[in-house]
Formats: structure tokens, sequence, C-alpha cells
């Protein structure tokens, strides 16, 4: 059983070095003032609607982490309730990595960014794959292309962070650039 929310990525050994290297004491005030999320506030839910894109992180039987990108329309990544988000997971290379590694392993880690803003989020859960149907499409995908959905993901939210934007370059789609050079032509 977790004390803070953060506790999920700040294990024992993670304290014990922050406290060697002078920065546990921050993050135990942290720690004090609530810790970190494990619902989907207004913040979230309107960050995870503009996102194209993210990084998925899973364990294997062995314990070799895999990380995969994800993309789609905004908003591809769908948030269902409070602690629970998903997304269809598209016909591809039938790898199956990362179907593999839930299956032994139903830990999951995603990483969302929005670079022009220099914001990022990590989400902490579990997660499930299902089957699609129509049925479970309609439920937990926005896509209207259903003909290649062959899973449902469903990732249930036990921790998530917004962190510091330092380091972040900022990065533009073409859209964004073709938008932002549209509004910048005088007259």
């Amino acid at each position: 059983m977790r004390e803070y929310t953060s506790d999920i990525a700040f294990t024992d050994t993670v304290k014990n070095i922050q406290q060697e290297k002078g920065s546990r004491s921050i993050y135990a005030n942290m720690e004090q003032r609530g810790s970190w999320e494990y619902t989907a506030n207004s913040f979230l839910k309107d960050f995870i609607a503009e996102r194209d894109s993210f990084y998925m992180a899973t364990v294997n039987s062995e314990g070799y982490p895999y990380i995969q990108h994800r993309g789609g329309a905004r908003g591809f990544l769908k948030i269902i309730d409070e602690r629970t988000l998903s997304f269809a997971d598209f016909r591809g290379n039938r790898q199956y990595l990362s179907y593999g590694n839930l299956t032994d392993n139903n830990k999951i880690s995603l990483f969302l960014m929005d670079y022009p803003n220099r914001v990022r989020v990590k989400v902490w859960g579990t997660a499930e794959v299902i089957e699609s149907n129509q049925e479970t499409i309609e439920k937990y995908s926005l896509s209207t292309e259903t003909k290649n959905i062959e899973h449902i993901f469903l990732i249930h939210i036990e921790a998530w962070d917004r962190n510091c934007p330092k380091f972040i370059t900022p990065r533009f789609t073409e859209d964004e650039i073709i938008k932002h050079n549209l509004n910048s032509k005088p007259g």
C-alpha cells in the first residue's frame, strides 16, 4: 500500500538516493501538500484532448522495458471516466509487444508531450487489452475508422504528474507552422 500517490515512482531506493543527493526534502514537502493527482481533472482532460500522440512504456516478463509511440487524430486517447483512459489499437506490424507485455505485467506508463507549450504529463497505471467488437469500439474509441481496430487498451490511472518545462525544446507540427504563418501575415 502506498502512502502517497508519488510512491508509485518514488520507491524507497529512489527516496534514499534523493536523500543522498539533497532533493528529498523538496519531494517530502510535495507529499505533505497532497502528492500527485490520481483522477482526471479539467487540466488533464483538456491536455489529453489536444494530444495526437504519446509514448507508452510496458515491461516484459524478463524485466526489459519497451517504449512504443502511439499516434492518431487529436483526442484519440479518450477519457472514459476520472480514473480510466482508452484508445483503439489498430492493426500494425503484428508484433504485439505491448499487448504481450501487458498480458504478463499489466503496469503501464504514458508520457505525453506538448512541445510548443513545453508541457509534459506522465501517467502511471494498470492496463487491460480488450478484443475489439462494435460495442467496445463505440464505448471506448473516438475513431471513425473502425475496420482495422484489433483491440481497445484501457488504462486505469493510479497516478499522474505534470512536471517542469526545463529542457523541453519547442517543436511544431506542419499544421501548427502553417497556422502560425497564416495568422502572422498582415492584412
